[in-house]
């Protein structure tokens, strides 16, 4: 019988982990000994090691035969405990907003052409918005979204939702990207977006932006209800505390000019 073996794929990914984490233990290492390391060809080696080069994680210095890691991992672990850090702030805000008005709250980032979210407080009521961290919807007919995308250059809105297919999940829901765009001047000068059943019938959806410290919009905070639960005259109540909660998250991020 024969001996199974990995798909070529999950074999290259683990070659290419093996390789970063020699260059980790070593701040410098040639083709040679690393090839007999890690049991691999050398012209296998110095393949992968090529394409690591062109993608930024790997440096050759002066075209020597010796190889040694770029920041560029440290950049994205970086990222990463950003949002570690964004979610346990934002968990303290949200609660605060939960408490007043027992209503659902989430925490959502940008993920390619949609919104994800990475943290949620659920309502008190038993009719409430379902959803679930890590769930994906659209940036044109969501608050996150919007808040997301007001702070981008037009050309990124374009070209960001130029992979896009807008889906009619209401009779209120955006038909296309200048709809949208006309939306997000609005969303840039009041510094809060609204999805007034966009998304889904019968729910109503606010939602302010956190920043980082570079200024950079990297999230939104919204407050979601029921359509018989929300009163118009309580709307400057719920921006009030959204953009206080973004504000907060914002400062303990770094950033020291919210907008609101």
């Amino acid at each position: 019988m024969d001996k199974p073996t990995q798909p070529e794929s999950v074999s290259s990914v683990l070659k290419v982990f093996s390789i970063l984490q020699a260059l980790g233990e070593q701040k410098e290492i040639g083709v040679s000994e690393l090839s007999q390391r890690l049991m691999m060809s050398k012209a296998t080696t110095y393949r992968f090691l090529q394409t690591m080069k062109t993608l930024g994680y790997v440096v050759q210095e002066n075209e020597a035969d010796k190889y040694s890691l770029t920041l560029k991992l440290f950049e994205l672990g970086s990222k990463s405990l950003e949002y570690v850090d964004l979610v346990s702030l934002a968990d303290k805000e949200m609660r605060l907003i939960s408490e007043q008005t027992n209503e659902a709250l989430h925490l959502g980032a940008l993920d390619q052409d949609a919104i994800i979210y990475i943290h949620k407080i659920d309502s008190n009521y038993s009719l409430r918005m379902q959803s679930k961290i890590g769930r994906r919807n659209p940036l044109y007919s969501t608050a996150i979204g919007k808040v997301l995308l007001a702070s981008r250059e037009e050309e990124f809105v374009r070209e960001t939702l130029s992979r896009v297919e807008f889906i009619k999940h209401t009779d209120k829901t955006v038909e296309n990207t200048e709809q949208l765009l006309s939306e997000l001047k609005q969303v840039k000068t009041q510094h809060y977006a609204e999805d007034n059943q966009e998304q889904e019938p019968g729910l109503r959806c606010i939602a302010a932006p956190i920043y980082d410290r570079f200024g950079n919009v990297i999230a939104g905070v919204s407050i979601s209800l029921p359509t018989i639960r929300f009163d118009e005259s309580r709307l400057s109540y719920y921006v009030d505390l959204l953009q206080q909660a973004g504000k907060n998250i914002s400062a303990q991020l770094g950033y020291a000019d919210y907008p609101a």
